[in-house]
């Protein structure tokens, strides 16, 4: 395995020496992938925050970006640290817009255009909202509303990248990797069953008729969750009073189990994991025999004494990141 990074100082480029130990870091929604390194400082390395930083693996690109901080320390002055972040980190930025019968993939278009942003390949995310005010939040704010938005009326979830030095959109559908993640290929994993959130066996859902005054009431409950882990309530309220039976049944339906947490540590490395991407997880639990696509809330991949290893928080059904 060959790990490089690339820094172009103005006109100049650097391939440093790197102390081991490279981290890239990718979050699913509202971060910025982080390259973790440490260079060499020698006589002939120089480059500034804001200078461009690629990283490849055996020839494939991982990563592009910009440096943001240097550090160095009394314990080791002979290498500076460095984090850099890809275009993600300008989306940390806040703005006022308001959005017209706009789509997600539009909103992520206009927005990168203002913020003079590189593009690449966005999906169409088809559905038009017809008003989306937003008055001094962050960009990633903006565009998890109107992906928010689109998951509601499509039942389809799109995750927002940079695939090295352009901003892509892409439906999670088609991100799915004929990967398995199981005990041979994993050196450790945290799991964790929980009622302690996001979990409720009763549902109470109020309505008040504002012309009349009027209050009705409807409750879902599943009696035999209530006598095995008590009463758990989530209460809510609806406008219309039609919709109250309805929304309290949905509710029941989502809540009503158990809640699950599971972090993989020291997987075999795979350069095409990130993420939003899902891979078939087939573990033994303990209460449960897991089988299934999960996708991966977060990765860190560790390039290493030429090892490549990928810690990944996974979610997906009642497997909540």
């Amino acid at each position: 395995m060959v790990a490089q990074i690339i820094i172009q100082h103005g006109d100049k480029l650097y391939y440093p020496a790197v102390e081991e130990g490279i981290t890239l870091e990718w979050n699913r929604k509202g971060s910025p992938g982080k390259l973790k390194f440490s260079v060499v400082n020698d006589d002939v390395i120089d480059f500034q925050e804001g200078d461009a930083v690629r990283f490849s693996v055996d020839g494939t690109d991982m990563f592009y970006g910009f440096v943001f901080e240097k550090s160095r320390s009394s314990s080791a002055p002979y290498l500076i640290e460095v984090t850099a972040y890809d275009q993600l980190r300008y989306f940390k930025n806040k703005d006022t817009y308001n959005f017209i019968n706009k789509t997600a993939s539009e909103i992520v278009s206009m927005i990168a255009k203002d913020f003079q942003l590189r593009v690449g390949v966005l999906e169409d995310t088809g559905y038009k909202i017809k008003t989306l005010a937003e008055d001094d939040v962050s960009l990633f704010d903006m565009v998890q509303d109107a992906l928010d938005e689109t998951l509601q009326a499509q039942t389809r979830l799109y995750v927002l990248y940079d695939k090295v030095g352009a901003l892509t959109l892409q439906n999670i559908e088609s991100m799915k990797l004929n990967l398995l993640i199981d005990a041979e290929t994993t050196g450790s994993y945290t799991y964790t069953s929980s009622i302690d959130s996001q979990t409720y066996d009763q549902v109470k859902i109020t309505c008040e008729d504002s012309d009349t005054g009027k209050r009705s009431i409807y409750i879902a409950k599943d009696s035999a969750h209530i006598n095995e882990w008590g009463l758990l309530q989530y209460t809510d309220s609806v406008e219309l009073s039609g919709n109250g039976a309805v929304k309290a049944d949905a509710l029941l339906r989502l809540y009503n189990s158990k809640t699950r947490k599971l972090s993989v540590s020291d997987v075999l490395g795979d350069i095409r994991v990130r993420a939003g991407c899902s891979v078939v997880c087939k573990l033994s639990l303990g209460d449960i025999d897991l089988q299934s696509f999960l996708m991966v809330e977060k990765v860190t991949h560790t390039f290493k004494n030429n090892e490549h290893t990928m810690s990944l928080n996974l979610r997906g059904g009642t497997f909540v990141a």
